[in-house]
Parts: C-alpha cells; structure tokens; sequence
C-alpha cells in the first residue's frame, strides 16, 4: 500500500498524458481541460495530499477550466461566422475562362489554373474565351454563368 500512496501523483500524471491523447482524437478542448485537471490532482499527491483530497483538487479544477478557460480558447481558436472558406466551397463566386463552348451538359473552363469541367445552369450557350463566374460546384463540375461585359470607355 505503502507504494500506491507513494506514486499516486504518477498515476494522475498517466491520466494527465492519456487525456491529452484522447484530445489529440477529439479537438473539442473538453480533454484537455481534464488533463489540465489532472496534472493538478498529480501536483496535489506530489505535495502529500490524500486521494480524496486529490479527486477534489481534480474536480474543483475540472470545473473551473471547463467553465472559464474552455470558452475563451474557444472564442480564439474558432472564431464566430464561416470562417475562410476551403476545398470546393472556396471556388464559388470565383471567375473563370471558357476553354470549350459550355452548354448545359457539357464544356470546360480554366479555374484557379485548373481545367474543370462545366456547365451552364440554363440559357444560351458560352462562348470559347468568355469569362465567367461560377455559381456552384456539383461534384467536380462546375456551374458557371456569363460574367457581364466591363463596359470600358
């Protein structure tokens, strides 16, 4: 027994490291806070303080981070709204160059120097060389429309 009592602040940090791990597989911040918690509750045993006082030391802490430090690196790490768009949603409202007439089965457009194919959403069909925007993507096509003439001076 004398050995367990010695090496509790070894058994809170384990915790500590394997609640950590669990927050690599989550990213919610949740588990972190607990190993946060633990490494406090390893502190308390490391100090000589008894395993119920530990678990509260584990609890109170837990608490506290959860409630006050959890929000706030919350609000740093995802700030609110849409945040930079990404992958295919990142091209939408982006203009391109029609490479092959576009109609609305078929065509191809130069996007973000890449070819992609695509196709009109309705309407008349788009010239070789024209410019134009796209609307959405579906799949790996994108939808596009004509982009207005600039009328230049």
């Amino acid at each position: 027994m004398e050995f367990l009592r010695e090496t509790q602040w070894l058994w809170w940090a384990g915790a500590a490291l394997a609640l950590g791990l669990i927050e690599i597989a989550s990213l919610d911040l949740v588990f972190s806070m607990l190993a946060l918690a633990a490494v406090a509750a390893a502190v308390a045993a490391y100090f000589g303080l008894g395993f119920v006082g530990q678990v509260f030391v584990f609890i109170i802490t837990a608490l506290a981070l959860l409630a006050l430090l959890r929000p706030l690196a919350l609000r740093k790490l995802k700030p609110p709204g849409e945040g930079q768009l990404t992958n295919t949603a990142a091209h939408v409202g982006r203009t391109a160059v029609v490479l092959s007439e576009v109609t609305d089965t078929s065509g191809l457009v130069k996007l973000a120097g890449e070819e992609w194919t695509a196709r009109t959403e309705s309407g008349p069909a788009i010239p070789l060389g024209a410019r134009v925007a796209v609307v959405r993507i579906e799949g790996a096509t994108a939808v596009v429309a004509l982009v207005p003439a600039d009328p230049s001076p």
